[in-house]
């Protein structure tokens, strides 16, 4: 496909004068004010022309990629182009080379500068247990439309976990999971979603006898399935990742936030390289413990939950 372009340039003879650096700008890469782009520039699609990208998880669940702005992208660039572009306020796929650009888009990331992040945007169509839509739903920067159990009655899919994945509750951690339950106690789970999922037939008949459909839901366990389609910019999915990709979320959001990952990764590469480099695989470090590492000395707080996460921060810097 080819399109035409937008040229922006100044008038001849003229030029615009370029405002101070802030001290904190020094060192950044320099922008340039606008960039020239070829009359006609080739564009290709991100989704190589798909209209739906699906990785399916569990028995009923997935995660479909469905759209990305930008769709289309100038030919050998990648969707982190648009974030190149509003960096540097241009327009068009401007003059840089690829190195340059991700050296930009790895500046901006390491730098926290957000907003150019903001102009990529990605949805999703996504079917999940309740139980994970009410975890998912506390991310509250996105678009979400969800599907109505008010209209319609909701479809006979439950979650039910395989045997190694019931796991026992955490001592350590008040919301999380450790380790497996026995076999006996796994199986007197499983038992209890059946007797759980035998609602379902009591539902479907109260709404045929006229029970209202929003009242009709409640009986139903969190084990049920929803669905929603997810809009959301890159700086916010990133955020969402780096939470529910994190080994303290719950197994389940954490196999939804890898699916999804791994289908925008190959749209904006050179971000997802940054965010693995700077938040996913990094640390983030507080002032008493860059004291403590000066100092030699042990962290100064009675904070058992600070010392027990200072711990595992020596252990994985082999201190």
């Amino acid at each position: 496909m080819r399109t035409d372009a937008t040229v922006a340039s100044a008038a001849p003879g003229c030029s615009s004068p370029s405002p101070s650096p802030s001290p904190a700008d020094v060192a950044a890469p320099t922008p340039e004010p606008f960039s020239r782009v070829p009359a006609e520039s080739p564009l290709v699609d991100v989704m190589g022309g798909a209209s739906r990208w699906e990785t399916r998880l569990h028995e009923h669940g997935f995660v479909a990629l469905v759209d990305a702005m930008p769709r289309l992208v100038p030919e050998g660039k990648t969707a982190d182009f648009a974030i190149v572009q509003a960096a540097r306020v241009s327009y068009g796929q401007g003059t840089k080379q690829v190195n340059e650009d991700r050296g930009l888009v790895r500046y901006l990331l390491r730098h926290r500068h957000t907003t150019p992040f903001e102009m990529v945007e990605f949805k999703f169509h996504i079917a999940m247990p309740v139980f994970i839509a009410r975890q998912w739903i506390r991310h509250r920067t996105a678009n979400v439309n969800e599907y109505s159990a008010r209209y319609s009655i909701l479809p006979d899919r439950f979650y039910r976990p395989p045997v190694e994945h019931i796991r026992k509750q955490s001592k350590s951690n008040r919301q999380g999971g450790d380790g497996t339950v026995d076999v006996g106690t796994a199986e007197d789970f499983l038992k209890l979603l059946d007797r759980a999922e035998e609602l379902y037939k009591d539902y479907t008949d109260l709404s045929e006898r006229g029970v209202a459909r929003e009242l009709a839901r409640s009986v139903l366990p969190v084990s049920v399935y929803t669905e929603w389609y997810w809009k959301c910019d890159l700086h916010n999915i990133f955020h969402f990742l780096s939470l529910r990709m994190d080994e303290h979320a719950q197994l389940e959001i954490r196999e939804y936030a890898r699916a999804m990952y791994d289908m925008i990764k190959s749209i904006v590469p050179i971000s997802c390289e940054a965010f693995e480099d700077y938040r996913l695989n990094a640390m983030h470090l507080t002032a008493l413990e860059i004291q403590a590492i000066k100092s030699g000395s042990p962290l100064a707080t009675e904070n058992k939950r600070e010392q027990s996460e200072w711990d595992e921060k020596r252990a994985t810097l082999g201190l």
